[in-house]
């Protein structure tokens, strides 16, 4: 990324950008012209399908309050069951256990670079496509990668972690 393009962003993008840089990631982080809070806002952003943001939702692990990193499919609901089973009882993650875990704010919250490592698992529907956009520390920012390179650059555990639809009425 050129010096022009690293001033603009902000310091926790900034951050984010290094530790990419660090690891030779060779996508940079992007800044959408509007808020990529939501996945939805990401994918309207960026021209791409929700399914396509791999999406960062924190969980608190009640036994020893370690965070709990789920990234799922943008266009996935998160089922908490399965989260369960795979990593024990869950409990909700505050905005302040959000920042103090990960150093990231709620919408914003990067895949890499966490103040405490989390216990992470990927959603396996991610595979499904070529490259997928994850955030970059910064509810405008986000980065480009592939599902395979998510797994590597994190170490996540790969699991089926979406609910499933409710089936249809009779």
């Amino acid at each position: 990324m050129n010096d022009a393009a690293s001033a603009a962003l902000p310091s926790s993008a900034q951050r984010v950008s290094d530790l990419l840089a660090q690891i030779g990631h060779d996508k940079p982080v992007v800044m959408l012209p509007a808020t990529g809070r939501t996945s939805a806002e990401a994918a309207a952003g960026l021209g791409c399908s929700v399914a396509e943001i791999a999406k960062s939702i924190i969980f608190r692990r009640l036994s020893d309050d370690a965070p709990v990193l789920v990234i799922a499919s943008g266009g996935n609901r998160v089922d908490e069951a399965k989260v369960t089973a795979l990593v024990g009882a869950l409990g909700k993650a505050d905005v302040r256990f959000v920042r103090e875990s990960t150093g990231y704010a709620i919408g914003g919250v990067c895949p890499i670079g966490h103040v405490v490592k989390p216990v992470m698992l990927i959603d396996r529907d991610l595979f499904n496509f070529s490259s997928v956009w994850a955030a970059a520390g910064h509810p405008h920012a986000v980065f480009n990668l592939t599902a395979a390179q998510l797994e590597k650059m994190t170490g996540g555990a790969v699991a089926d972690v979406r609910q499933d639809p409710a089936p249809a009425a009779a």
